[in-house]
């Protein structure tokens, strides 16, 4: 798979599933512009692409903030005057029971990161991939598909997630431009740190008998599905949600 000339924007690009898939895209020629609040952690993402490729933009952006996100479209245009790939990736979650008096505070807070920055930043890019006949790709979760215990306003998020993504598919398809989602599973990132959990390798153990084999996937593993979607090789697909997710959705024990 080749991306030269092509030009690339990656949100929630400071760790995990986001920089494998930006230092992959480096590693393939894209111009990529890496996207998300940490600077510090963008900086070291940056040497990562860098040394595999062409050095990216890094614009540091808090995606439920609507200035940052257009000036994120504007300033990469700027840049490169075009956009080929969307990738939606920033996403976190909060366990909260829903009989909390925050339940309706922390629906807000996930849907706003894992969905409506979503929605306005691809709205935002929208005529730029038009032009490009480009494409997205959006970092769903098993989550979309599955109860967790007290993770219902995440879950709930991800699974608007997919079926805006399978909308929007429908809409763009007759302007040539693709959707796709990625449904992983059990990932090991820093997102458990995130959530505040502690025992963090107990968690990816308990995680990895959830599922069919037994295991945890790593993010270069996530980052070769996306990457493959937003390739040539998958100019057939769009609409499509791609499940990564080492059998969790067939685990029978």
């Amino acid at each position: 798979m080749s991306f030269k000339d092509k030009v690339v924007i990656v949100t929630g690009a400071s760790s995990g599933i986001g920089a494998a898939t930006a230092v992959e895209l480096c590693r393939q020629g894209a111009a990529v512009v890496l996207a998300a609040r940490n600077p510090g952690k963008l900086a070291a993402v940056r040497a990562r692409c860098a040394a595999a490729g062409p050095p990216p933009l890094l614009l540091p952006t808090d995606l439920v903030n609507e200035a940052d996100l257009k000036n994120l479209v504007d300033k990469t245009v700027e840049k490169y005057g075009r956009i080929d790939v969307l990738i939606n990736n920033a996403g976190f979650g909060i366990k909260e029971p829903f009989e909390s008096d925050k339940a309706v505070q922390v629906f807000d807070d996930i849907h706003n990161l894992n969905l409506r920055a979503v929605v306005q930043l691809t709205h935002l890019a929208m005529p730029h991939l038009i032009k490009t006949k480009g494409n997205i790709v959006n970092i769903s979760s098993v989550a979309a598909l599955k109860t967790f215990p007290s993770s219902w306003a995440y879950c709930t998020a991800k699974a608007g997630l997919d079926h805006f993504s399978r909308c929007i598919a429908a809409e763009l398809a007759p302007k040539g431009v693709r959707v796709n989602v990625v449904n992983p599973g059990p990932v090991r990132t820093d997102f458990i740190e995130n959530m505040g959990l502690e025992d963090v390798e107990q968690f990816f153990d308990h995680m990895a008998q959830m599922t069919a084999l037994k295991r945890v996937s790593e993010p270069q593993e996530i980052a070769d599905v996306i990457v493959f979607l937003a390739s040539d090789k998958a100019k057939g697909v769009t609409g499509a949600n791609w499940m990564a997710d080492d059998g969790a959705m067939v685990n029978t024990q």
